[in-house]
């Protein structure tokens, strides 16, 4: 292990730096919008909401990370983004007019659910899907007709966007492109920071270094805490917090075992801060969360 000279990764330095956005204002109703971004427009902080988002490339494109990965996506593709799950959007090629759905669970009908493959397994994961050329107008114009919703606000618009999002999903099932496997980017420095990711995912256990990250990345440790952050959003020890807290969550729903026990085994060191940090990234202290 590297001595204590060496910059370790602790808790306590994302304490005063760490930017994760976290959106906690429930969301009200069925909801959507349209914008138009390019390479200057750079989001602050990784996001965080509550409810699903459906990302949409209506042209251009644009890369995410998220879930460990790097994507690209391109016009016609949708990413579903389930709850509480960190992305971060760069436009890193020229302009891109992008458009996004945000709903519920309780939003959605058991029946449409079954039809739309990215909700029909136990439970949700990110997904990426394609839809044809011929049928991208149709999308566009849901989207039309749910931003025209939100701005009526009248007695029926909460139902009307209600019933657009499960037909929205319903042709979703029927006509889009749902490929085995999502292929990762193929920019070659890209795939050395997706490696650094997936190497924190095996070690966030562990009290990891930025050498030792920077090493299986193949990056001397100071150029590559500069890419991780330009790709990411992110500061590396950053990403790491939102890994341990992610697996916390889990062993607290799936587990008895006490929150120090918990905390202990996913890589914080000091109780106290894993119990301020959860409640930043959820919204509730580690025992309402298990409640």
């Amino acid at each position: 292990m590297p001595d204590t000279a060496r910059s370790q990764i602790r808790e306590k330095d994302a304490r005063t730096s760490h930017t994760v956005r976290t959106t906690s204002q429930p969301l009200q109703r069925v909801s959507a919008e349209t914008k138009e971004r390019d390479s200057s427009f750079v989001m602050a902080s990784y996001h965080i909401h509550p409810y699903y988002e459906l990302y949409y490339v209506e042209h251009g494109a644009c890369r995410f990370f998220i879930d460990n990965e790097l994507y690209d996506l391109h016009a016609g593709d949708f990413l579903l983004i389930p709850p509480r799950t960190p992305h971060y959007t760069r436009y890193l090629f020229g302009d891109c007019r992008r458009s996004c759905l945000f709903f519920r669970d309780r939003d959605l009908e058991e029946s449409v659910r079954q039809h739309f493959p990215p909700l029909s397994r136990e439970a949700p994961v990110m997904d990426i899907f394609t839809t044809p050329v011929s049928y991208r107008p149709q999308f566009e114009q849901f989207f039309r007709r749910l931003s025209a919703e939100d701005q009526i606000q009248d007695a029926s618009s909460e139902d009307m966007s209600h019933f657009i999002l499960q037909e929205f999903l319903l042709t979703c099932g029927r006509c889009c492109e749902y490929p085995e496997k999502t292929p990762a980017s193929i920019h070659t420095g890209d795939r050395q920071i997706l490696t650094a990711a997936r190497y924190m995912s095996a070690h966030f256990r562990e009290p990891v270094s930025a050498e030792m990250i920077a090493d299986a990345a193949g990056f001397s440790t100071n150029y590559f805490s500069r890419k991780f952050r330009e790709a990411t959003g992110m500061r590396v020890h950053e990403y790491l917090v939102l890994l341990r807290l992610k697996s916390a969550a889990l062993e607290l729903l799936s587990t008895q075992d006490s929150i120090t026990e918990i905390a202990l085994r996913n890589g914080f060191s000091d109780s106290n801060y894993f119990k301020d940090a959860f409640k930043k990234m959820y919204g509730v202290s580690p025992r309402a969360y298990r409640s």
